[in-house]
């Protein structure tokens, strides 16, 4: 496994690296100095996934490099990880390798955590699971205090919950986040909170309406709500659209309409070129749309779907990609102008950046 520094000193001149490279990209458009946040060097990771590797009678967390699967790196802790995450892995491997109906065939863990606690472990098997594996899992749960998932081909157990709850807290209010297995979460807590709260302020009060497209579990939808008159958000996951509709309900947010449609359908039902079922209860003429929010995939928003939100006054943008970011921003240069841009340090000692930028029409 190779040498990396993890020194203070070299995560700085990592940081000092991204923010450079934003300044870069964001240079043409004459952005102003993002402002920059920064995350913590240790147990800053809300999510961890592990292969399991047996060597004689035990099984190992393992990981791989890149192209090698036949080569494992034992896991014994994960600093990168949270605490807890950490708290559990020796109970969790001590618990598998005391028990036959834990352990057999056991191929892969995956944890998610919260800021606010709560655990949920997931446990994936090449074989069937019975009610001798539940009856062991119930027992593991309650001395471990988390909820665990049994997954084997077709089938998959519950014991206590399928999704643990976050807590954060944006604009002196807390919001309550379900976070479902499986589903899409921010990994860096402390950096989302970062990532809401400078949204929260660029957004600022408005009168008007606001549009999200790829809203996820309403992540951004949330606090961004309380913030203008009401909302209209859109995400094609089934999972993640389950997941925001309950966290509308369990924040009692009223002023939100979730559709189930990409980004790409929205853009063509609101240029006529297609009706959709998904839309027929929504009055599209009720809405006075001042704000668009964005947080496109990597690959950024299609070309269609660029020339929509230049329609719009503001646009808030969230990015997991510098490069698909300055694509986008090029294409609408032209009508709007950078007013505000930040860089959040999601993933610290990688390459990896999260951006944003305001832009406003000129």
């Amino acid at each position: 496994m190779p040498h990396f520094d993890y020194s203070p000193d070299a995560y700085l001149q990592q940081f000092q690296a991204k923010k450079i490279r934003l300044q870069d990209l964001l240079s043409e458009f004459n952005a102003p100095e993002p402002e920059v946040f920064a995350s913590a060097k240790q147990h800053y990771r809300l999510r961890a996934e592990f292969r399991l590797w047996r060597e004689g009678n035990q099984r190992h967390y393992a990981m791989f490099a890149p192209g090698d699967n036949r080569t494992p790196i034992f896991v014994e802790d994960f600093p990168i990880a949270s605490k807890l995450i950490n708290q559990l892995m020796p109970r969790l491997r001590d618990a598998w390798n005391k028990s036959p109906e834990l352990s057999e065939r056991l191929f892969q863990v995956e944890f998610l955590t919260t800021l606010s606690g709560e655990a949920l472990i997931t446990l994936c098997y090449h074989r069937p699971l019975d009610d001798a594996w539940q009856g062991v899992a119930e027992q593991l749960a309650s001395e471990l205090q988390v909820s665990i998932i049994g997954r084997s081909r077709g089938k998959r157990l519950v014991i206590g919950r399928d999704y643990v709850i976050e807590e954060l807290n944006v604009g002196g209010r807390v919001f309550s986040y379900r976070q479902p297995e499986g589903a899409f979460t921010q990994p860096n807590g402390a950096v989302n909170t970062h990532m809401l709260n400078w949204t929260y302020e660029a957004l600022g009060e408005q009168a008007d309406d606001l549009l999200e497209l790829y809203c996820g579990n309403g992540n951004f939808t949330l606090p961004l709500s309380t913030r203008v008159r009401k909302v209209l958000a859109t995400e094609i996951s089934k999972s993640s659209v389950h997941a925001a509709l309950a966290n509308l309900a369990d924040n009692q947010l009223e002023n939100i309409e979730l559709v189930r449609l990409s980004a790409e359908e929205l853009t063509q039902a609101l240029n006529g070129v297609r009706e959709f079922r998904r839309l027929a209860h929504i009055d599209l003429d009720s809405y006075e749309f001042g704000t668009v929010f964005v947080d496109p995939p990597r690959a950024g928003m299609d070309s269609d779907t660029c020339e929509l939100v230049r329609r719009f006054d503001r646009i808030l943008y969230i990015s997991c990609n510098p490069e698909t970011l300055a694509q986008n921003i090029r294409q609408l240069s032209d009508t709007h102008r950078i007013v505000k841009c930040a860089l959040f340090d999601q993933f610290p000692w990688t390459d990896h950046m999260e951006s944003g930028v305001l832009l406003e029409r000129r």
